[in-house]
């Protein structure tokens, strides 16, 4: 989701700004139209009017939505409402809250949706999705009232302070929209009913209100819009129907159920009567009794210009922040917004069309709201659109006020028709009167300066007319500029001819070694070192110090603010001189506009000629290019019939060539082929060859390995055999011994039997076995 801002004369884009996500539900912006607030349910922003930038952004919790966030007037602090029905307060500048609004803790949630202040910023009402109002004193930081309406409203949609000229900005009446479509317009300190717009048949959709609180626009359902007058609403012929409505008012009370009183409803008949109701009503009223002094101090919005002097003085300049509103009491300024409508909607003038040519400028928002500016003060008074030296007056003023060129043009208008007295009678000469004023006070506080002017050939249209034809803006830097303004914008007229003086004395030193005229204009149109304080002081010493008899305060009138619904009619110059200029300039214009109009056509003729006469020439140019190009073409046909038949013949040999190539292509290649054949057959046999080597070297270490397993087998049979030898030696040993032992114990057997044998031979004829038997047994046992 974007804004644009668009140039309203040209209708022309100038920026786009990005940011939000969501729909915009409002736009505020400050007083001084340098700053704005865009407000969607996400978030806020605040942006930059000049350069269209994003200075801050407010972002929330996704559980809690921005209802609105605004402006308050006449202050620099930021009012943010969210849907919670918490109110904070926040210094613009830092973003600092300053403090938050308590929310009641008794009683129905409103569910905040409508907002509204009073013009002087110390009362806002809210309301929401309730029959209830609530008041809140912003001074204080309390709710000071609950008004409940009548039961036919359910939910306030839009609520509006109908303003006055007499309440000093504290309205007191109250405008509430409800959802049935009509617009109720109560008294908030009686709480009665005054009046009503709109009805059930012919609901009203959104409601804006008039600067001055005369008129009131709806937009209504059916799609038209509807332009009330408050005075004729006030009759009786529009009473609304016989209604109450409730109000809880207490002092500072916190709790509401304390609070309840039923009040009447009633009307008001006639404008007087409800002018004396707001009157007693009102909270800021001035004195019943006051004098002429008081009364020509006394500024809009409550200031007083002896305060605001004392504290220029005090400090040398306003704050940065209130200078423009400051500015505006000072001046005030009616902000005629119908009448400068009127001169603008005329468009631009015709002696500015080509401002851009003369003075050109960067910015083409500076350069299109001094055009703006310029014209509008030539559609007021003639003699604008012929001042060569009126941009330079006008743009420092444009350049502070580029967002508000209806400002812009009153602050123009004033410095014009009050530190501009007399400047115009002259014309097209420099005021020589205005200038012989300054050159009088000049002399009478230092000669000797005066002096060397004179001596140098110098004059006043020389050393006082570039100061007070740029208004001080080529030599002084912005913030002294806007110093120098505060003093003069504070105190009369004649101020400006004193700090045109005071700037020349205090340059003193400079000027008195300056002898040649180009460096008096060099001086004069450029910066210098100045101490401004000092310049100021001198001014209020020159105010203070110049006789009656040449002082321009006796010849130069008070400070008159612009008249209010009409800007004053402008006629102090030679009104002949101004329409013989004019008349010269618009027969100038004229003649200007025949010449170029019959230039144009000698233009268009010539060009035609010329047109005309460059076809002839390229028909012919074109034709003698066709004939060198057809001869060059059958040249060229020739040339390329001989290199084909050249082509042809190298083809045909090409052909022969590339057959014997193929022939021989053909060859080698089944050369190649049987080579490789050969070669593969070649490569088998070696594999086979390799796989027999393999196999045979694989025999043969296998048969070593059999080999050697062999002769490990023969060594282990050889060394079992001598184990087994050794054993059978050692058994044979053994054997031995024992057949020695068996031997002996045989032989003491037969010696045994020898002895028993004669016994037994004789008593055992029939045993058959005798020793040499038994020796014969043994012997073969042991083979």
């Amino acid at each position: 989701m974007y804004l644009t801002s668009v140039e309203t004369d040209t209708k022309q884009l100038v920026s786009w700004m990005r940011g939000h996500e969501g729909a915009v539900s409002s736009i505020s912006v400050h007083s001084s139209g340098r700053y704005a607030i865009t407000t969607s349910l996400d978030m806020a922003q605040l942006w930059d009017l000049d350069t269209f930038q994003r200075k801050r952004k407010l972002n929330i919790r996704q559980a809690v939505g921005i209802q609105r966030v605004f402006f308050l007037p006449l202050s620099n602090t930021i009012l943010s409402c969210f849907s919670d029905d918490s109110i904070f307060a926040w210094e613009s500048d830092t973003l600092f809250c300053k403090y938050q609004l308590p929310v009641p803790d008794c009683g129905p949630q409103i569910s905040y949706k409508a907002f509204a202040v009073t013009r002087d910023g110390k009362s806002l009402a809210a309301g929401g999705r309730s029959n209830l109002l609530h008041l809140w004193c912003l001074d204080s930081k309390q709710l000071i009232r609950v008004i409940q309406m009548p039961t036919q409203v359910r939910t306030v949609r839009q609520l509006e302070f109908l303003p006055d000229s007499f309440d000093g900005g504290a309205s007191q009446t109250l405008g509430v929209l409800s959802q049935d479509g009509v617009m109720r317009f109560i008294n908030i300190h009686t709480c009665k009913l005054l009046f009503h717009m709109g009805s059930h048949e012919d609901a009203i959709s959104t409601v804006t209100v008039s600067p001055n609180g005369r008129h009131v626009v709806a937009t209504m359902d059916n799609g038209s819009i509807n332009v009330y007058r408050v005075q004729s609403l006030t009759q009786e012929l529009n009473q609304p129907p016989p209604s109450k409505v409730a109000v809880v008012s207490g002092g500072g009370a916190v709790h509401l159920s304390h609070l309840k009183v039923q009040v009447r409803s009633e009307v008001v008949q006639r404008q007087a009567k409800r002018l004396g109701r707001r009157t007693h009503g009102k909270t800021l009223r001035p004195p019943a009794v006051c004098t002429a002094e008081d009364k020509e101090n006394e500024l809009p919005a409550g200031l007083n210009k002896k305060r605001l002097v004392a504290l220029l003085k005090e400090f040398g300049e306003y704050p940065a922040k209130y200078r423009m509103f400051v500015w505006r009491s000072l001046l005030r300024l009616p902000e005629n917004h119908a009448a400068y409508s009127s001169l603008t909607d005329k468009g631009l003038h015709s002696a500015y069309l080509t401002m851009h040519d003369k003075y050109p400028i960067k910015s083409h928002k500076l350069q299109r709201g001094l055009q703006r500016v310029l014209s509008a003060l030539a559609h007021w008074a003639a003699i604008f659109g012929e001042v060569e030296y009126l941009p330079l007056v006008a743009f420092p003023f444009v350049k502070l006020f580029q967002n508000n060129p209806m400002l812009c043009f009153e602050v123009v208008a004033s410095v014009i028709v009050n530190w501009g007295q007399h400047w115009f009678e002259y014309f097209p000469n420099p005021p020589l009167n205005i200038l012989s004023m300054a050159e009088n006070v000049l002399a009478h506080h230092d000669k000797e300066l005066l002096q060397h002017l004179v001596d140098c050939g110098i004059t006043s249209q020389l050393y006082v007319w570039p100061l007070l034809e740029t208004l001080f803006s080529e030599v002084l830097t912005r913030d002294e500029w806007l110093k120098l303004f505060d003093n003069i914008f504070s105190n009369h007229p004649s101020f400006l001819l004193m700090a045109c003086v005071a700037y020349i004395t205090c340059c003193r030193e400079p000027l008195l070694r300056c002898s040649q005229k180009q460096d008096f204009e060099y001086f004069f149109h450029h910066r210098n070192n100045l101490d401004l304080g000092a310049m100021i002081k001198e001014a209020y010493r020159l105010t203070g110090g110049t006789p009656a008899d040449i002082h321009p305060r006796n010849m130069l009138s008070d400070m008159t603010p612009l008249t209010e619904g009409q800007y004053p009619v402008f006629n102090h110059y030679p009104e002949f001189i101004v329409e013989y200029q004019s008349r010269e300039r618009e027969k100038i214009r004229l003649q200007e506009l025949e010449y170029l109009r019959e230039r144009q056509e000698v233009s268009a003729l010539r060009t035609d000629f010329v047109r005309r006469q460059a076809e002839e020439e390229a028909y012919f140019a074109q034709q003698e290019l066709l004939q060198k190009a057809e001869e060059q073409r059958r040249n060229i046909l020739a040339q390329e019939e001989e290199k084909l038949t050249e082509q042809r013949s190298k083809l045909t040999a090409m052909k022969r060539e590339l057959k014997v190539k193929e022939l021989q292509l053909l060859d080698a290649t089944k050369r190649r082929f049987l080579k490789h054949q050969q070669d593969l057959r070649a490569s088998q046999v070696q594999r086979l060859d390799q796989e027999i080597s393999r196999k045979m070297d694989l025999r043969e270490r296998e048969t070593a390995a059999a080999v050697q397993d062999l002769e490990v087998r023969q060594m282990e049979l050889e060394a079992q055999r001598r184990r087994l030898e050794q054993e059978e030696t050692e058994m044979r040993t053994r054997r031995a011994d024992e057949e020695d032992r068996s031997y002996t114990e045989l032989l003491q057997c037969a010696e045994t039997n020898m002895q028993v044998s004669g016994t037994l031979h004789m008593s055992a004829p029939q045993s058959g076995c005798t020793l040499s038997d038994f020796t014969r047994s043994t012997q073969t046992s042991d083979q």
